[in-house]
């Protein structure tokens, strides 16, 4: 950009950056630069990251604007710059996977999706936080709107580097609520979407039946920008399938046919949300009038959360076996509770609580025969203080649990100013009308804080 329009690339989102590269307006050297003397500025508050090479990331970028120079075709995610967590590999960087167990591991291949990022003409700029194996116990990472606060977790250094300005997208995973509940306490946009369209090898298998990967960003739209490239049929990933790839970024651009109507559901744990979180919520539906139909979760499915947490702690205690025989003694109490736990899971309670799985999804059909998405709450409250713990992923529980894909919105505020999410469910395969229908509830909600304050 010329000194006379010049501005902070860190402060553009993905849709804009890629415009302005596109455009030749900057560079993604110039880009990479920007995000990082953010992070040399703010990583030791934010402590988002477990490892950046600056000159790696550097060379990245040169080779991306070489490409646009020569006239190749561009990609997709050509000069932008993605933060991975810390628990996807990487050939040319370590992944340590958050466990000192681990420390110093160097893969010998890509993830599945990093191969789909180079070849999008993504720039792997460094990897970022996760809890202790992705499950409970905190990193070092601090949350962005106030550093006393948790950034929630596990995928805690994606969400804090997006909010933070430090990089336009990053990428999480979600086996209970790890990717929605951080996005909803750092205040930034986050999409887990359906079981099974975004392959996971060379990701940390936590739970094969449970594992989910998920994306960060700071618009709808630019989630659906990273989600697309990633989506696809892998034969190492025997739960995806080949499909045709949604057009996320198109559909989710388009404004509905209809104004949406959503399923307000408070679910069978809504006891447990702070009061902040069901006054707003019933704010919002209130406002919404007659685009807001009452939903109650089947009564069955109160069991749903015990029959999630058999799946996952069954999964980790065989998953996490030989580092737990070779190193318990060095992984947090919490985590060691979670593999003691799950080996008292029996087979025939595992198998019951996989078996419902389907039937779970399937109870909300009839549902979505009237409705466009469910609208409830991402987490109990805003982002707790301290960093003891991450918060509580139970609001997320269920959607993940029947593999439905879910997107969380930062359009509301706490009371002491910290963010909240307002998340939304589809049907599973249905990403991209959750993708329009959640940016339709963005401007709705924005046209209604204008109208308020006029």
């Amino acid at each position: 950009m010329s000194a006379d329009d010049a501005v902070d690339v860190t402060t553009l989102g993905a849709a804009e950056l890629l415009r302005a590269l596109r455009e030749g307006r900057t560079s993604a050297e110039e880009v990479v630069s920007g995000c990082l003397a953010r992070i040399h500025a703010d990583e030791e508050r934010v402590q988002a990251w477990a490892f950046v090479d600056d000159e790696r990331a550097l060379q990245q970028a040169r080779n991306v604007d070489r490409v646009r120079r020569e006239g190749h075709a561009l990609g997709p995610l050509h000069g932008l710059p993605v933060g991975l967590k810390d628990i996807i590999d990487t050939v040319d960087m370590p992944t340590e996977n958050g466990s000192v167990l681990h420390a110093g591991r160097r893969p010998t291949q890509d993830a599945t999706i990093v191969s789909r990022l180079r070849s999008a003409g993504a720039i792997i700029l460094g990897k970022t936080v996760t809890t202790e194996l992705a499950t409970y116990a905190p990193g070092k990472t601090r949350n962005p709107v106030n550093p006393a606060h948790t950034p929630g977790g596990s995928s805690s250094g994606s969400a804090a580097a997006v909010a933070a300005h430090m990089v336009p997208l990053a990428i999480g995973t979600q086996t209970n609520g790890s990717v929605i509940r951080p996005a909803a306490f750092c205040g930034v946009y986050g999409f887990k979407p359906t079981f099974g369209l975004v392959p996971r090898g060379g990701i940390l298998r936590q739970s094969r039946t449970l594992d989910q990967v998920g994306v960060f960003a700071r618009s709808v739209e630019d989630l659906a920008i990273l989600a697309e490239p990633l989506i696809g049929h892998d034969e190492g990933d025997p739960d995806t399938r080949p499909i045709t790839r949604p057009a996320l970024r198109e559909v989710a651009m388009q404004e509905p046919p209809l104004p949406p109507v959503f399923a307000l559901t408070r679910t069978p744990n809504w006891a447990d949300a702070e009061e902040q979180t069901r006054l707003a919520f019933d704010e919002v539906g209130q406002a919404l009038g007659a685009q807001a139909l009452p939903f109650e979760v089947p009564g069955i499915f109160r069991d749903a959360w015990a029959w999630h947490a058999t799946i996952n702690e069954a999964d980790i205690a065989r998953n996490y076996r030989r580092d737990f025989e070779r190193g318990g003694d060095r992984m947090s109490d919490s985590l060691r509770g979670q593999i003691e736990r799950g080996r008292r899971v029996l087979a025939v309670d595992y198998n019951d609580a996989v078996d419902r799985i389907e039937a779970t999804h399937r109870a909300f059909d009839e549902m979505f025969d009237r409705c466009d998405a469910i609208l409830t709450a991402a987490a109990a409250g805003p982002a707790p203080q301290g960093l003891d713990s991450t918060g509580s992923p139970a609001f997320c529980t269920l959607w993940t649990y029947a593999g439905m894909p879910a997107v969380t919105l930062p359009l509301l505020h706490a009371d002491n100013g910290m963010p909240m999410g307002i998340q939304l469910v589809g049907r599973r395969g249905d990403d991209a009308r959750l993708l329009r229908t959640a940016r339709w509830l963005v401007g709705w909600v924005q046209a209604h804080e204008r109208g308020a304050n006029d």
